[in-house]
């Protein structure tokens, strides 16, 4: 069973029933979804050019994933290990919500409790760009959190939601692990020391989340694999370096597939372009680990994780 810490489908979804669609994920369930995906983090992404409406963005790209969800029998969008245990025993796809970015929030915890109320148990704080929270890592200055950043991550320990750490900027990633003992994530980052790009981890974040219990999830974004012939067999080596420094017990998956987006470059890791290299995927992680170690990796960490801070 795979669980994916990242997925950008809630936008694709979304953009589709815009055009008239429905059943979305159940016809395109082959693609995304058939070669193991069991459990999966739908995030939705606030793109710069929504961010002027981030709130009324957030809540239609919601609305229109219940919506698809509600219109399947092989989706269920859980709030709880316990749900998710239960949907997978029941032969549905376990779907998760969470935030790329905390825009749709603004500068309102309130708005974070509606969230909340309504599935969020994933809250990336910020996308690349500043937002009220803090600083992404595109950004030129270097600010970290701001006060309303700090009162945000305590608000998530309160309900239950976990801080993911990807796309903050360091100060930042610093700032969040100060101001919170409960494990954290970075849903889809890569190791800095195999491709030295800002997206990516130093060996001391790496360390530093997984001091917490936290889990780092393998992405297999292109630029983030390697700058120059990115791979199947240098993403799995991403995924074994960091389980060499940090204990294979911290390390998950995190695709962030972005082919079916608008936009897309074209571009992307040589012999894991989509879900349908699962398999390929598996055989390397096999050829490098345990069959426990590649449990844990591909599954069992995540749900580690879920099960500390969301229950």
């Amino acid at each position: 069973m795979i669980f994916d810490a990242h997925s950008d489908l809630p936008a694709f979804v979304y953009d589709e029933r815009k055009k008239g669609k429905t059943l979305v994920l159940e016809e395109s369930f082959n693609q995304f979804f058939a070669p193991g995906v069991a459990a999966r983090v739908m995030a939705i992404w606030t793109k710069p050019d929504r961010r002027s409406s981030a709130l009324r963005y957030g809540l239609e790209v919601l609305n229109a994933l219940q919506k698809d969800v509600a219109e399947s029998e092989r989706f269920e969008l859980v709030k709880s290990v316990k749900d998710m245990r239960k949907a997978i025993e029941e032969g549905r796809v376990a779907l998760w919500l969470g935030l790329e970015g905390g825009e749709p929030i603004g500068d309102s915890l309130d708005l974070l409790e509606v969230f909340h109320h309504l599935g969020l148990r994933v809250l990336t704080l910020t996308w690349s760009l500043r937002n009220a929270i803090g600083d992404g890592v595109f950004e030129r200055t270097n600010g970290g959190l701001t006060n309303f950043g700090v009162e945000v991550v305590g608000k998530a320990e309160e309900l239950g939601i976990i801080i993911d750490l990807s796309h903050i900027n360091e100060a930042g990633f610093w700032d969040a692990l100060d101001v919170t003992a409960f494990p954290v994530m970075a849903s889809h980052s890569n190791a800095r020391a195999l491709c030295d790009h800002p997206r990516n981890l130093t060996d001391e974040q790496i360390k530093a989340i997984a001091e917490r219990d936290g889990v780092i999830g393998a992405v297999a974004i292109p630029s983030f694999v390697d700058r120059e012939k990115p791979t199947l067999e240098k993403y799995v080596d991403h995924i074994a370096y960091m389980a060499e420094l940090a204990g294979y017990k911290h390390v998950g998956l995190g695709f962030d597939f972005v082919y079916y987006l608008s936009g897309w470059s074209g571009r992307s890791v040589e012999g894991f372009e989509d879900e349908s290299k699962i398999p390929a995927l598996l055989e390397r992680l096999n050829e490098n680990f345990s069959a426990k170690e590649v449990r844990a990796i591909t599954f069992r960490n995540l749900e580690r994780l879920f099960e500390k801070v969301v229950g």
